[in-house]
This record gives C-alpha cells, structure tokens and sequence, in this order.
C-alpha cells in the first residue's frame, strides 16, 4: 500500500489540476486549482494555483463554503498560505 502524501503532516491529495489539503473530517479544508503550469528544464511545474479555503460542511450553498480564496504562484506559496489559513481556522 503506499503511504499517503502529507504537508506538515496533513494529508494533501491531488487529482490532475485539483489538489486538496487538509483533514476531510475538520471543518475546513484547502482546495488547489492549478491555473497555468509552466516549464522549467525537461519538467511541467504548477504556475498559478487557486488556493480556497472552504467549509466540509455540505449543506451549506457553495457560496457559503468558501470562506478565503486567492491565486498564488506556484505550489510552494499556495500549499504555504493554505497551512497558514488552516490552523488559523481551525484554532478558532
């Protein structure tokens, strides 16, 4: 079996252009959406991601889910303010 993916030791799952970040089970997760991707050498990297913070709570309208959202460049700045954004939430 392999060994689930972690960022400072939450699960981060990624499905072509859409990463997800965070504990399903807590209220809040952080959703990534890569926007453009770039090449640097013989490698495609993530550009511009979406970052959202958005509410698990699925009987809220999507509207109501999205609790912070912004586009930061590249994977490392989006991964870096979604921790951020989480353990502020999730300390509440």
């Amino acid at each position: 079996m392999d060994t689930p993916l972690t960022y400072k030791g939450l699960p981060l799952v990624r499905n072509d252009n859409e990463l997800y970040y965070g504990n399903p089970n807590e209220k809040v997760i952080i959703y990534m959406r890569v926007l453009s991707t770039k090449q640097v050498g013989d490698r495609t990297v993530s550009d511009k991601i979406h970052v959202s913070l958005i509410s698990t709570d699925t009987s809220l309208s999507p509207v109501e889910r999205m609790k912070k959202q912004g586009v930061k460049n590249g994977l490392y700045s989006a991964l870096d303010v979604g921790a951020v954004w989480l353990q502020s939430e999730l300390g509440k």
